[in-house]
C-alpha cells in the first residue's frame, strides 16, 4: 500500500491564490464556467463513463442487481489484516479496508427498485432514538431502518415525482422529521417527506408512498423542475437549491431560498445570482473569529472554480463577501467546515483534477484542499493532503468530530483525521483513520484504482450509533462502522 502524501502551499496575498472578487485571472476559461460548458462537459463524460460500464455490465449479464446477494450473515465481518472477507474466496465480495467494519449490504433490487443507480442518502434520528434512512436511486428513494446490530430493514420506497422520468442525480438531504429529495429531471420539483410515517411500518409489509400524494409539501418554483442539489440550514428554518438549471434563468443557477417554516407550504425567499451557478453549498449561522460578520446567515459556496463566500442574511439579492480560486482549479465540487461551531477552516474537494491531472491533482489521486477562513473576506489555501491508496475521484464530505468523511467513487469510504488543522492549517498533521473500499473491481489496476464515476456516491455518517450507510451506483447501500467505536 502506497504512502500518504501531505502537501503544504505557501500561498501570499497576490499570488494567484487570492482570486479577488473582481478579478479574472483567465477570460477564456471563466467564460466556460459562467456559460456551462465545464458543467456540460463534466455531465457529459460521466453519462459516457456510465453508458460504457453499462454496455460492457449488459454484455456481459451482470446489469442485474440481483447478482450483488443481499447479506444474510448473523454477525458483523471485521477488518482483519486489510480485507473484510465478506464471501470468503469471492473477490467480488472481498473488500480492502483500514479501521471500518462490515456490518450489512443490500442490493438496489432487494431495496425495491427497478432501475437502481444509487446517489444520495441521508437519515433521520426519530425521538426515541432509532435510526432511519432514505436512500437515492434513479426511479425514488427507498427507506429502511437501522437497527441497534447495524443491519438494514427495508421499509418501502417514494417514486420519484409522476410528472418526472428517472434520473440518477438525485440529491437528499434532511430537515427536522423531513427529508427534500430533489433530482436533475425536469418537471420533479423538491419532494417534502416526513420520515416520521416510517415509525409504526410493518417490514413484512413495505410500504410503496405515492410521490405526490403521500408528501408533506412540494416546492414548485424551480425555472424547469430540476435542481442538481438541495442544502439546509436547519437553525434558521430554510433551504436552498443549488444548480437548478438553465443559466439563462433569473436566478442564474445560483442560491434559490427556500422557507422551510411551514413544509406542508414551501415558499421562495429570493434568490443570490450574482457568481452564477452553485454546485453545492454550506449555509450557517456564521460563528467565529471574523467579528464583522458574527451572527450573520453565511453560506459557503462551491462554484465550479471558486469558493465563494456570501452573506444571505438578506435573501433578496445578492452579497458576495469574497470569490476565491485555487492553482488547478478544474470543479470545485463540495466542501463542509471542520466546525460548525467555531468556523475557522473548512475542507474543500475538485471533482475534476485528477481526471484532468490538473494542480495537486495531477498525480490522479484524490485530493482534499484545506481552507483558512478565520477571515470571510480573505480566505486562503493553506496546504492539501493528497490520498495515495488508489487513483480515484473524490466527491462528498462531511465532517464530525474532527474527522472527515468521504465518498471517493471507486475508492470508496474513506475517513481523514483533520483534527489537527485548528493548531496546523498546512495539514501536515492529516492522516488517514480509516476506508472501506466497495468496489473492489478495480483493486488490481496498476494504481489501485480508476479515475471513473464508479462506486461510492454518496454516504450518511451521522447517526448517534457510528453506523454509516454507504449508497453505490451500481450495488446498493452498505452499514459500514469504524472499529471500536
Amino acid at each position: 500500500m502506497r504512502s500518504r502524501i501531505i502537501g503544504s502551499l505557501a500561498i501570499l496575498a497576490g499570488s494567484p491564490f487570492t482570486t479577488a472578487i473582481s478579478e479574472i485571472r483567465n477570460p477564456a476559461k471563466q467564460d466556460r464556467y459562467t456559460s456551462g460548458a465545464v458543467m456540460d462537459a463534466i455531465m457529459a463524460k460521466k453519462q459516457l463513463t456510465f453508458l460504457a460500464t453499462w454496455e460492457a455490465q449488459e454484455a456481459a449479464g451482470l446489469m442485474d442487481s440481483t447478482l450483488y446477494p443481499s447479506y444474510t450473515g448473523a454477525g458483523p465481518v471485521l477488518c482483519v489484516d486489510g480485507v473484510a472477507q465478506v464471501v470468503p474466496g469471492d473477490a467480488n465480495n472481498t473488500f480492502r479496508c483500514k479501521n471500518i467494519d462490515f456490518y450489512d449490504f443490500k442490493s438496489h433490487a432487494d431495496l425495491g427498485s427497478v432501475t437502481g443507480e444509487g446517489s444520495s442518502t441521508w437519515g433521520w434520528t426519530s425521538p426515541k432514538g432509532r435510526e432511519f434512512i432514505a436512500i437515492a436511486q434513479a426511479d425514488g428513494a427507498a427507506f429502511a431502518e437501522v437497527s441497534p446490530e447495524g443491519k438494514l430493514i427495508y421499509l418501502g420506497r417514494l417514486p420519484h415525482f409522476p410528472t418526472a422520468d428517472p434520473v440518477i442525480w438525485r440529491e437528499i438531504r434532511g430537515y427536522k422529521n423531513y427529508i427534500l429529495v430533489g433530482s436533475e429531471a425536469p418537471y420533479h420539483g423538491i419532494q417534502i417527506f416526513d420520515m416520521s410515517k416510517l415509525v409504526d411500518i410493518d417490514p413484512a409489509k413495505p410500504l410503496t408512498f405515492s410521490g405526490l400524494a403521500d408528501l408533506t409539501g412540494h416546492f414548485k418554483k424551480l425555472p424547469v423542475g430540476r435542481t442538481h442539489n438541495v442544502v439546509v440550514n436547519e437553525e434558521l428554518n430554510y433551504a436552498v437549491a443549488v444548480g437548478a438549471q438553465p443559466r439563462t434563468s433569473e436566478c442564474a443557477s445560483g442560491l434559490i431560498f427556500i422557507d422551510l417554516s411551514d413544509p406542508s407550504k414551501p415558499t421562495s425567499l429570493g434568490c443570490a445570482a450574482g457568481d452564477g451557478y452553485v454546485h453545492d453549498a454550506q449555509c450557517l449561522v456564521y460563528r467565529g473569529p471574523d467579528k464583522a460578520y458574527a451572527g450573520r446567515d453565511i453560506c459557503y459556496g462551491y462554484n465550479e472554480d471558486t469558493l465563494t463566500i456570501y452573506d444571505v442574511t438578506n435573501k433578496s439579492t445578492t452579497n458576495i463577501i469574497s470569490r476565491t480560486s485555487y492553482d488547478g482549479a478544474s470543479y470545485t465540487h463540495q466542501g463542509w467546515v471542520t466546525d460548525m461551531q467555531w468556523q475557522t477552516m473548512l475542507v474543500l474537494d475538485d471533482e475534476y483534477d485528477e481526471v484532468r491531472s490538473a494542480g495537486a491533482g495531477s498525480k490522479q489521486y484524490p485530493i482534499t484542499y484545506f481552507w483558512n477562513i478565520t477571515s470571510l473576506e480573505a480566505p486562503v489555501l493553506t496546504g492539501f493532503f493528497r490520498n495515495e491508496y488508489a487513483q480515484c475521484i473524490d466527491h462528498n464530505q462531511f465532517v464530525i468530530n474532527g474527522a472527515a468523511y468521504q465518498s471517493n467513487y471507486g475508492a470508496g469510504l474513506h475517513v481523514l483525521d483533520v483534527s489537527s488543522l485548528s493548531t496546523d492549517p498546512t495539514g501536515a498533521g492529516v492522516s488517514e483513520a480509516g476506508f472501506f473500499d466497495m468496489y473492489p473491481e478495480d483493486d488490481t489496476l496498476p494504481e489501485g484504482g480508476a479515475v471513473a464515476f464508479v462506486g461510492t456516491w454518496g454516504h450518511y455518517p451521522f447517526f448517534p450509533s457510528g453506523f454509516i450507510v454507504v449508497n453505490t451506483i451500481e450495488r446498493g447501500a452498505f452499514v459500514v462502522k469504524r472499529s471500536n467505536t
